[in-house]
């Protein structure tokens, strides 16, 4: 099967792994960021940090666009699940994470309001269009990844003239949020961290491609290489990275070639632009407010507005003082640092989003067993040794 044995084969894996341990300088130390949740599971799923010198260290970022969408905003998407005529359609993996009272959408369903949980943007205009007396909710999030399925909906809805669906819109922007880990390495409150560079976002870069990350790269000084999921994808990518650092140089370098281009998706990013224009700010989780950094639906879609048609207000709520959620998700520090991680935190009973995402650090550490858990990883769940 292409992709499958070629990009996971241990021998090459640790050919490449002695390739980095010739490149490094043992006088120095390397901190890369992962960006991307998805980069987060190949590293732990496939042991690859067990494969890196110990002076080249791999920091977990914030590419997890259901960890980091803000409690209020779970809380106002709840609210307008409890309204008789809504119907709320949202991913599964937005069911299971707690809001500021300990509730969740899943809980809330338990209680009676609609939520259902979908697979596309299409599921939720088939409920529209099939029950045409229930407004119908969708609760959209994501990167710019999932961000074009989510515009065609708003198109398909108005061929249809379908006047009950709307969309409750929390899409985010990944360059913004790099531009802030960069800019405030040292977070006052959570601590301070060390890049040296980054780990570029895959799903995202095929649609918005590598372009707009040069300038971070410049105007930081810090290397980014886009990197695919495979584990040879990721550890080829650290080389890249270390050579970059050694050379003293600052670009950005394309690993994943045989799926994203300088430019990217263009016909996805003019749907992008055509129903979406940037919101003022908008709120991470871990990150605070960053300008410009959201989407919003344009004026001219306001009747497709869920928080102009419900007039949504979102709660400023905090997160549970206890969940460092926001601190593994900037990367200062890691989910076994966390002194709920595996005793009352659990897949099971998950005090933060970053224990719910399929995508979330806490997760990855919990499901492949490699952190602040008894037990041994699933040898049988790897390919590379």
């Amino acid at each position: 099967m292409k992709y499958i044995d070629e990009y996971r084969d241990a021998k090459l894996a640790k050919d490449i792994a002695r390739q980095i341990a010739a490149a490094v300088d043992p006088a120095r130390s390397y901190h890369f960021m992962e960006f991307c949740g998805g980069h987060t599971h190949a590293i732990s799923r496939y042991g690859l940090e067990d494969l890196l010198p110990s002076n080249v260290q791999m920091i977990h970022g914030p590419g997890c666009p259901v960890c980091v969408l803000p409690i209020g905003r779970i809380d106002a998407a709840i609210a307008l699940a409890m309204c008789p005529e809504i119907t709320l359609c949202t991913y599964g993996d937005l069911m299971r994470v707690p809001s500021s009272n300990g509730s969740s959408l899943l809980k809330a369903r338990a209680t009676g309001a609609d939520i259902r949980m979908v697979y596309s943007t299409l599921d939720s205009l088939n409920i529209s269009e099939a029950e045409p007396n229930r407004q119908v909710v969708f609760f959209a999030i994501g990167f710019e990844t999932t961000t074009p399925p989510t515009a065609l909906s708003l198109r398909f809805a108005i061929a249809k003239d379908l006047a009950n669906f709307s969309i409750f819109s929390n899409h985010v922007l990944t360059p913004a949020a790099i531009q802030t880990i960069l800019e405030n390495s040292d977070a006052r409150t959570l601590g301070t961290i060390k890049i040296d560079g980054l780990l570029g976002p895959a799903h995202v870069s095929t649609v918005i491609g590598t372009q707009p990350f040069e300038v971070l790269a410049e105007e930081y000084n810090k290397p980014i290489v886009v990197a695919g999921f495979e584990p040879l994808d990721v550890i080829y990518s650290i080389l890249m990275l270390v050579r970059q650092v050694n050379e003293g140089v600052h670009k950005v370098e394309n690993q994943y070639i045989r799926a994203v281009t300088t430019l990217g998706n263009e016909k996805a990013r003019r749907e992008i632009a055509n129903v979406f224009e940037l919101r003022e700010s908008f709120e991470w989780r871990g990150l605070g407010a960053i300008p410009q950094s959201g989407l919003g639906l344009r004026p001219g879609y306001a009747k497709y507005d869920a928080e102009k048609r419900f007039d949504v207000v979102t709660p400023a709520a905090k997160d549970n003082p206890a969940c460092e959620c926001g601190a593994i998700l900037r990367g200062v520090k890691k989910p076994s640092d966390c002194k709920l991680f595996g005793k009352v935190c659990t897949p099971d009973s998950p005090m933060g989003s970053c224990m719910v995402s399929s995508e979330g650090a806490c997760a990855a550490y919990w499901l492949y067993g490699r952190f602040g858990r008894q037990g041994k990883a699933d040898e049988s769940s790897r390919t590379i040794a």
